[in-house]
Order: C-alpha cells, then sequence, then structure tokens
C-alpha cells in the first residue's frame, strides 16, 4: 500500500514505487513513500490562492473556533492514531506526548481567541501619539502574509510535530503544506485522513505530502514562511537554498542540541532533589527512546556526587523494561527504525574515543515480546568522561537516541562554562535547593539557551519537565538549536504576519482599525451610550459629562471610607519638601466619581456588569476646588461566544445572555484638557438584542 499526498484539494499517488516504510517494532514493511511527479509549483499557489484567501477572511474569533472543533474532531478519533502510532516504537506514553499533546496544542492556541480582536488583523502595541496636537498619530498592527506555511518536521513525533505548528498558522490567518519526515509520515497521514474527512478547515488550508521534499523550496517567495525541524547539517542546507535567499523568505530553524542538565553543588544523597534528579534522566533517556531534540545529552554533576550520581542514574535505568510497546510492562520502545539504530551506534562511536560506557551495550539488550534483529531496539547507554575540558566530543557530537553521557566539575563556575560548550540549545535544567545558585546559572548561560528549568522538590510534582515545550512559551534556542523560536501565544502569531506601522490623523487610525484612537472626533448622540445594545453601538461613541467640583470634605470622606490616609490627602499635613501644594484628591476617588458622572443612573440597560480596568494611570495633581469632567468613548468591541454546558455542568447565572466586551476609552479633563488628569479603559459586558 502507498501513501497518499494530499494536494490540490485530492489524494495523490506519487509516482514510481516510492520509500518503504517499516515497522520499527517488527521490521515488517507497512506502505511506500513517494513525492514524485508532484508540482510544488502549482501546489504552493494552490495553498496561497485557496487556503490563505479564505482563511484570511476569517476573523480570529472564526479561526480560533475552527481549532476547537478540529481539537475536539482529533481526540473523539485519538484511539485510531494510537494503534497507528506502536508501529513508530513509541509505547502508550510516548504516544500521548505526540497524539493528545498535539491536540492541545490545538485546544491551548484555541484559547488565544478569547486576546485577540473580531478582525482579520491584530493590533500590536499602544497608540503613539507623534504631535503636540494630537493630529498624527501611530499604531502597530499585524496582518496576516499571503503565502504559505511550508513546515519540513523531523520523525520523532510525527503528530505533535505538524499540529503545535500548523495551530499557529491557521490561527494568524495562513494556510500550510506540511512535510513530516518520511520514515514516520504514515502516521502524520492517518491524522491528515481524519483532519480532512472533518471538513472543518477551508479547502487548501491543508495540504501534506509524503516523501521528498524535491525541489519545493524553488517555489516559495517573501510572503511565504518556512519551517524546519531535524538536524541542523541539513537545516543549513535547506536555509541556504539560493532561492530561500534571493526571494528573503523568512526561515525558522529549530535544531537538535546538546541540552544538559546540572546538579547544583548544594544537593546531597539524601535530599529530595537528589532523587528527582536520577528520575529526570531516567524520563529524558527513556521517553520516545532518547528521540527528542529537546532530550539530556550532558549531565553535570560535582565531584564529590560523579560516582552516586552515575551508579544511581544506571540502577534506575536498569529497572525500565524495553521491548514491544503493545505490552503493557514496556515502559521504552524502539528506535524509529534499523537506518536510525545505526546512525546512533556511528555517533556512539565517536562519543567513546574519550568517555567509556557505565551502562548499558551497543548491541545486545533483552526485551519483551520483541527481536533485536528484526525491530529498532537499543538499549539505554549512560557514558562517563572525567575531563569535560578536554573532550570536544560530549559538547559536539549527539547520539539522537537513548544515550547521555555524565561528567564532573570542580565548582560552580565550571558548571556555568561547561554548560555553555553546548554552543547553544533549545532546553537545559538545574536541580538546585538554593535560590542563589539557581540565579547564578540563569544569568550565567541563560543566553546560551532557549529555555531553562529550575527544579526543586517544592515544583517537582507538578513540573511539565525538562523536555516539554509548551504552547504558550517559546520553543528554540540560540547557536546549535538553530536560532529560531515556535509557539508562544500570542508572539508565535508573528511570524505569519507582517508587522505595519501606520502613519496618520486619529481619524484615519480609527477607520483602519476599528479601534478608537485618541483625539479622534466622537460621536456624541442624544442617546446615552450605556443604554445602547451591543450590535448598536459604534466605536467613536461618545459622552461628554458635565463638572463636578472635588471638596476637601470629598477626600476626607474617601479616606474614611476606604482607611486610605496616605499623608498627601490629610489636609493638616506640612507639604514642604513633597511633590504637592497642598492636600490632594486620591485617584481612587477620582476614578470613582468618575464613574458617577459616566454611568447611566437607576433604570436598567443593556450593560450587564463592569468587566475591568486596563491602563488606568493619574498624571496630573486635583486639589480641593478644582474641577473635573468626563469623556467616555467607545473604544473597541468584542463578542462573546456562549458557554455550552458539558454534561451534568451546571454554568453560572446569565451564561446564557447573548452578550460582548465594550471597551471604553475613559479621559479625565480638566479646564486645560492638556494634559489630562488621567487615563483609564474599562470593560463593560453589554447585553446583545440576539443572537
Amino acid at each position: 500500500m502507498k501513501l497518499q499526498n494530499y494536494v490540490l484539494g485530492r489524494w495523490i499517488d506519487g509516482e514510481g514505487e516510492g520509500q518503504p516504510l517499516y515497522n520499527a517494532v517488527t521490521g515488517d514493511v507497512i506502505s511506500f513513500a513517494s513525492t514524485e511527479g508532484l508540482d510544488f509549483e502549482k501546489i504552493l499557489q494552490f495553498g496561497r490562492a485557496r487556503g490563505t484567501h479564505s482563511l484570511t477572511k476569517m476573523t480570529f474569533s472564526e479561526r480560533g473556533r475552527m481549532l476547537r472543533a478540529l481539537a475536539m474532531h482529533l481526540m473523539n478519533q485519538k484511539e485510531k492514531f494510537y494503534q497507528v502510532s506502536y508501529m513508530t516504537g513509541a509505547t502508550r506514553a510516548d504516544s500521548w506526548i505526540d497524539i493528545e499533546g498535539g491536540i492541545g496544542n490545538l485546544f491551548s492556541n484555541a484559547s488565544l481567541r478569547r486576546k485577540l480582536p473580531d478582525q482579520i488583523y491584530a493590533m500590536d502595541g499602544e497608540n503613539i501619539g507623534l504631535s503636540k496636537g494630537g493630529t498624527f498619530a501611530a499604531q502597530h498592527i499585524l496582518v496576516p502574509k499571503e503565502g504559505v506555511a511550508v513546515h519540513i518536521n523531523a520523525y520523532n513525533f510525527p503528530v505533535w510535530g505538524m499540529l503545535e505548528k500548523i495551530a499557529v498558522n491557521l490561527l494568524a490567518g495562513v494556510a500550510a503544506l506540511v512535510k513530516p519526515a518520511t520514515v514516520t509520515s504514515y502516521l502524520t497521514e492517518s491524522v491528515v485522513r481524519e483532519i480532512i474527512n472533518s471538513g472543518i478547515l477551508p479547502e487548501g488550508a491543508l495540504q501534506l505530502v509524503c516523501g521528498g521534499a524535491r525541489d519545493m523550496l524553488n517555489y516559495v517567495h517573501s510572503q511565504d514562511v518556512v519551517t524546519f525541524t531535524g538536524s541542523a547539517t541539513t537545516g543549513l542546507m535547506l536555509k541556504s537554498n539560493p532561492n530561500i535567499l534571493r526571494e528573503n523568505v523568512p526561515f525558522n530553524l529549530e535544531a537538535d542540541s546538546l541540552n544538559c542538565i546540572v546538579l547544583g553543588d548544594d544537593v546531597k544523597p539524601d535530599m529530595p532533589e537528589w532523587d528527582i534528579f536520577i528520575k529526570e534522566i531516567r524520563k529524558e533517556m527513556t521517553v520516545k527512546a532518547g528521540q527528542k531534540c529537546t532530550a539530556i545529552r550532558r549531565i553535570f554533576v560535582s565531584e564529590e556526587a560523579f560516582e552516586g550520581v552515575y551508579t544511581g542514574i544506571a540502577k534506575s535505568l536498569s529497572q525500565t523494561a524495553i521491548g514491544n510497546p503493545l505490552n503493557e510492562s514496556v515502559r521504552m520502545g524502539s528506535l524509529a527504525g534499523q537506518t536510525q539504530r545505526e546512525e546512533v551506534k556511528k555517533q556512539i562511536q565517536k562519543l567513546l574515543t574519550t568517555s567509556e560506557i557505565v551502562y548499558g551495550s551497543e548491541n545486545t539488550i533483552s526485551l519483551i515480546d520483541a527481536d533485536y534483529e528484526t525491530g529498532a531496539f537499543m538499549s539505554p547507554l549512560l557514558l562517563k568522561n572525567e575531563k569535560p575540558f578536554e573532550s570536544a566530543e560530549p559538547h559536539n557530537v549527539e547520539a539522537f537516541g537513548p544515550v547521555s553521557t555524565v561528567m564532573p566539575y570542580k565548582n560552580f563556575d565550571e558548571a556555568i562554562e561547561l554548560a555553555k560548550m553546548g554552543k547553544g540549545s533549545l532546553c537545559s535544567t538545574i536541580v538546585t535547593s538554593d535560590g542563589r545558585i539557581a540565579r547564578d546559572f540563569v544569568l550565567g548561560t541563560g543566553n546560551y539557551h532557549g529555555r531553562i528549568l529550575i527544579l526543586n522538590r517544592e515544583c517537582a510534582k507538578e513540573s511539565t519537565g525538562h523536555g516539554s515545550p509548551l504552547p504558550m512559551l517559546v520553543h528554540g534556542g540560540p547557536g546549535r538549536a538553530g536560532g529560531g523560536e515556535e509557539m508562544g501565544g500570542l508572539r508565535g502569531l508573528h511570524h505569519y504576519m507582517q508587522r505595519v506601522a501606520l502613519q496618520g490623523s486619529p481619524e484615519m487610525l480609527t477607520a483602519v482599525t476599528n479601534v478608537y484612537s485618541p483625539h479622534s472626533k466622537g460621536h456624541i448622540t442624544d442617546v446615552h451610550p450605556f443604554r445602547k445594545y451591543f450590535e448598536e453601538l459604534r466605536i467613536g461613541d461618545q459622552l461628554v459629562t458635565e463638572k463636578r467640583v472635588v471638596t476637601s470634605e470629598d477626600i476626607d470622606r474617601f479616606a474614611d471610607l476606604t482607611g486610605d490616609h496616605f499623608y498627601a490627602h490629610i489636609a493638616t499635613t506640612d507639604f514642604s519638601d513633597t511633590m504637592f501644594e497642598r492636600q490632594v484628591a486620591h485617584g481612587y476617588f477620582l476614578m470613582s466619581a468618575a464613574a458617577g458622572l459616566f454611568v447611566d443612573n437607576y433604570e436598567k440597560n443593556p450593560v450587564l456588569l463592569n468587566y475591568g480596568i486596563e491602563e488606568l494611570r493619574f498624571t496630573k495633581p486635583v486639589y480641593p476646588g478644582d474641577s473635573f469632567y468626563i469623556r467616555f468613548t467607545c473604544k473597541e468591541k468584542k463578542s462573546q461566544e456562549i458557554k455550552e454546558a458539558k454534561q451534568g455542568e451546571e454554568l453560572p447565572r446569565g451564561s446564557d445572555i447573548p452578550k460582548g466586551i465594550v471597551k471604553w476609552y475613559v479621559e479625565i479633563l480638566d479646564e486645560s484638557e492638556e494634559p489630562l488628569i488621567g487615563v483609564a479603559t474599562i470593560l463593560t459586558m453589554v447585553r446583545k438584542k440576539s443572537l
């Protein structure tokens, strides 16, 4: 059976016999993969013209709901994927990271819709005034690129590797072309089939090719984005493609790196951190059989702890059952294939020129329900190197399997230097109970790592661990790790969007962004803004209130009510050598009194509740006898989804009311108007007329 490619809106066979794909556990041929005969120029153009064109017409809210629907669909189909995943050599726990971890990325990125506007673009930062008179201003916005996100992925996470990437570009409004590593592409293909069958994504939003990339990169252009996860050598070759350079195509490289873990010299064998350290290393060596770009390759401990550590790791590894992942007693499966095993062995020979094996065997292993000759199994190998400053190999050679090297340091300054000798990595871990040691390590090595986990007894139980990338955090690293980044919450969207600095009058900025720009002209009507339903409100709807005079009695009563008797609010204070002339009003009194001026009193209206305050600032003192008034403007609107109750769940009162969030720009002014007394953005929940 030959794998198919999903391109140009249909499933297509590649020409020729194709590359054979093997069951990593039994060695049996599963299928063949080929991209021969595919026209990559047409495929990329189809993605731009159909997929991206459709996605950019959707708002962030619509794209987010699309991702959520897709995640729910795939979660319901997950058992199908587990059955295929076993053939990659993955245990149930390994597959959980790949399959449900990948689907979790869809859920997590879908939730970002709540932080994004009901628009096809996003604001980036605050409005910037560029003139004294307020007639010229600037605003950065992010708009989707018109190209395709081309994802070339490694073999070790065929589901997560795809889903964690497409979640971001789809939310940004850009279509994807995925090329998984051929050796495990049969698992990726099974997931894509379910995605296409669901009908959730627009046509062209996702295309898949199973096999060689061939001349694909010759047809990308400046609006496309290329990401690559895999070896630094392959990444450099792809990044150097003449067309990539000529078109200045953004290229995000995540390369395998020599990640390290360090045991602080404060940790002794009788401390919980000692066992936490051993457990973390065993997990990172055996999960996915060490085939993780984040796996621990270098282990640094003090000279005093050196023998005790490698003895403890060896004992822990010896308790790991290895074999057929379908057997419930197995805790470590095989490598992805025999080709990978041979490559790992070649790298081990390089490491052994300066290191020696303290646990495991290169060629023999005791297996459960499996055969070493037909499968791709390998023993975990723990090496030791007693002269890490004199040996280049542990800091330069990566065996992409269950292989790690333990090395000693004399003092903690040496530990920091050794960590940096990896020349950049995706992540590292420091295990310590001493905050000073943690601080020294972070500040001493932070510029060489994309992520640092500080692990101790306090967080170990709930920690996601050394090698677990999280969708809300940037994943990537400097130097050897590729210098790129992925995910990162809202930051991740920036890779697939163009930042534009808009300059113009406040009215024009408001018209373009649909967000009120300070100094724009407001729309004052006879109807109070709070009497308007969500659909009836327009950006720029404005209320200018009556004035209120502040008295000393107001300030005293507010101080008594709140208990805020700060000296500046007390009339009898000696104000010499202070920032104030005399008794000054509380900023929070002004904000409270402002509400009394702009709130429409007594009668029920479409405003359901006050949702919060953002960006509250007080910029000018108000003294007894001073007067102020409020300019209250509709700044931004965002519709809210009606939450659906899960089975047996009782939703909070009012959850079924159709509504949206309205942001109001609140300016507190006196007769001079400039500078402002204060400014804030308040949020209200406003009822809709209908669904």
